[in-house]
């Protein structure tokens, strides 16, 4: 009876909370009526190549320090110095794997080195299962005719992850020792993690220049969050006793951090660098932009040709590797468990043995690479890669034939019926009238902090000279997040409900977050031509996992006896699903809308490049006309600006809808 009257009161709580979803509508509704009597008013308007004093003054800015480079003692000695450390910790990487070094023309590991070394290490590190993965996953690459493009992706991603852990780990351990410290980081994490990638771009190569080194940086500055919030995560989470029990021995506090805390953290710190891999491996396409060798290119020259086969083999070739890479980093985590746990089988007496044949066999290995073509440069004679390039080129070429009327009922039902009129609505709508309803909104559904923090960016958007624009923007992120939340209503209920639906769906999800969105963009283009709708179509694929797993995981931790107790009142499964587990889980539901925006919005500049327009175009115009730098520039600014205010306004809403539901 208690957990009945527990599942009886949630419902009632939930009915005696203001309604604030009406008062929203409420507010919508006015501006709707507004809208009628005064759109076209006041919109902040500004062409294409118009620009404001800002933006020149950002030309001037950058055309001051191209003057000033080989002369001005800031770059003499810091910037050029870091970009020269850079570039030549990169060129040592490449020269291991993936580029001719030191007067020989192949690299120190040829492909058969490369394949021993990685199986050999993945055994070492994990188990035979994952030692044969990697040997498999690397071997593909070759036969897709990639394998060249693939080690220069591995060798990037390999420097950046490993600058980013030089201070990304002390920097977590600092935080997790330091409550005052986390406080002060946590903020500038979350403007690193916020920040479209793209953004990065402009301003590293102003004070960098186009190479490896702004690749190398932008990669690190947006991989490296990870590792410095689990690290600090896993420190933060050793039991207190145990430090108790440390300093009680008379345990320095070095010997605590390395004799405690750090064993005791080392699984999530290896999950936290598993995560800055996966991140490093997701910015291959975008550093393509500013000359970073590897597979990105493959993929950025497929889709300006719209050649979908090419283009999916390289985005093939990037999931290859980021699966190899995740499997190992995820099995090295829990390596150590797993050891101790099988002392005393028979893999457990062999192993030494295994290791020691096997670095025997890797050493052969590494010679012939040194010594043989055959064994230096993967064998050109057998290749897959074009056989893939065609199947799918064929495929999609059946699609655009036979299913046309599909393709082009849903782009046109979806612009007609939802991106057009909020477009219209946002866009034609005076600023002020736009302003008042976005401060009205995070009233009601955040707190004073979020109105605060949407004045300061609505204010800032004005003065970028790029308000109209924005709204542009802010509509096709709105449209998207709205396809992104449904999504994740409908399939995370099912995957929360349903274990087998979980087990099915989970791994498409992993999937799809691991995968570039730039892979995603060719076959949209190829289908749908380039449009807002294609923009929209490939931001809800790269957001839509993270809502889905985030709304799942909110629905399984109802209590079961909760739901139990609602059935055992006559509740249909519908009941029970709007009126206890959804209530239940609002938290996690606002929390997964929040991180859809998030996700959403990251992809701007990316559909600026199919069509989306607005900022994303500004940013991408920014790079390739000279005349447009400072406008670009604001334009990151901007992007950056509505991340914020939705982050806020969401986040606000998640922690009181959390506090309403506890």
């Amino acid at each position: 009876m208690a957990v009945l009257d527990a599942a009886r009161s949630t419902v009632g709580a939930a009915a005696r909370h203001p309604r604030r979803g009406l008062i929203v509508l409420g507010i919508l509704a006015c501006w709707l009526v507004l809208w009628l009597f005064s759109r076209g008013m006041h919109t902040l308007a500004l062409g294409p190549a118009q620009l404001t004093g800002l933006h020149e003054w950002l030309n001037e800015v950058r055309d001051s320090i191209g003057a000033n480079r080989n002369s001005n003692p800031l770059f003499l000695y810091f910037f050029n110095e870091i970009r020269l450390v850079i570039d030549e910790f990169v060129t040592f990487v490449q020269s291991l794997f993936a580029r001719p070094a030191y007067g020989s023309p192949i690299p120190v590991l040829g492909w058969l080195g490369v394949v021993a070394v990685a199986g050999y290490v993945s055994y070492a590190v994990a188990n035979l299962r994952i030692a044969l993965l990697a040997v498999g996953g690397l071997a593909f690459l070759g036969l897709q005719g990639l394998w060249q493009e693939s080690m220069d992706t591995l060798a990037l991603t390999t420097a950046a992850v490993l600058i980013a852990l030089l201070f990304a780990i002390p920097i977590g351990i600092a935080a997790g020792l330091s409550d005052r410290f986390h406080r002060l980081i946590t903020p500038v994490l979350d403007f690193m993690q916020t920040m479209p990638p793209f953004v990065y771009l402009a301003p590293l190569t102003l004070f960098f220049l186009i190479g490896p080194a702004s690749a190398t940086i932008a990669t690190l500055i947006y991989a490296a969050p990870p590792t410095i919030r689990l690290t600090a995560h896993g420190v933060r989470s050793v039991p207190r006793p145990m430090v108790e029990a440390s300093e009680s021995l008379g345990a320095t506090r070095r010997q605590t951090l390395t004799k405690v805390l750090l064993p005791a953290a080392k699984r999530t710190i290896v999950l936290g660098i598993n995560q800055t891999i996966m991140a490093a491996l997701a910015m291959v396409t975008v550093a393509a932009l500013i000359d970073a060798p590897g597979l990105g290119k493959t993929v950025v020259s497929a889709l300006g040709t719209l050649e979908v086969g090419q283009a999916f083999n390289g985005g093939l070739a990037i999931v290859v590797l980021a699966i190899v890479l995740d499997r190992v980093t995820t099995a090295a985590s829990g390596r150590a468990e797993r050891a101790r746990l099988a002392t005393r089988g028979l893999a457990a007496r062999l192993r030494p043995a295994a290791l020691l044949g096997g670095g025997i066999a890797a050493a052969v290995a590494v010679w012939f690479s040194r010594t043989y073509v055959w064994a230096a440069e993967f064998p050109d004679e057998v290749s897959i890669g074009d056989d893939i390039a065609l199947a799918v080129a064929n495929a999609t070429d059946w699609v655009k034939e036979n299913l046309v009327t599909v393709t082009n009922g849903i782009k046109n039902g979806v612009t007609e019926a939802l991106i057009n009129p909020l477009q219209a609505l946002l866009v034609q709508s005076p600023w002020w009238l736009v302003a008042a309803v976005l401060l009205a909104i995070a009233m009601v559904l955040g707190d004073l902090r979020a109105v605060l923090v949407s004045i300061v960016c609505i204010a800032l958007l004005i003065g970028s000279g790029l308000w109209q624009n924005s709204m542009i923007t802010l509509a096709a992120t709105l449209v998207a997040t709205t396809i992104v939340v449904l999504l994740g209503l409908v399939i995370g209920v099912w995957m929360g409900r349903s274990t087998r639906a979980d087990r099915i769906i989970r791994p498409l999800l992993d999937a799809g977050q691991t995968m570039p969105p730039f892979v995603y963009l060719v076959p949209f283009l190829a289908l749908f031509a380039a449009s807002r709708f294609t923009a929209i179509a490939a931001a809800v694929v790269y957001a839509a996992p993270v809502t889905i797993k985030i709304i799942a995981d909110g629905i399984r931790g109802v209590p079961a006896t909760t739901v139990e107790a609602a059935t055992a009142t006559g509740a249909s499964t519908w009941q029970t699903i709007t009126k206890v587990q959804l209530p239940m889980a609002r938290g996690a539901v606002t929390l997964a809308t929040n991180q859809g925006l998030i996700y959403v919005l990251s992809m701007v500049v990316v559909g600026g490049l199919v069509g989306a327009g607005a900022l994303g175009f500004d940013v991408v115009a920014g790079f390739s006309q000279g005349q447009l730098f400072g406008k670009g520039l604001a334009a990151g600014v901007a992007i950056v600006l509505l991340g914020v205010m939705l982050d806020r306004i969401s986040q606000a809403a998640a922690n009181r809808s959390g506090r309403v539901t506890t």
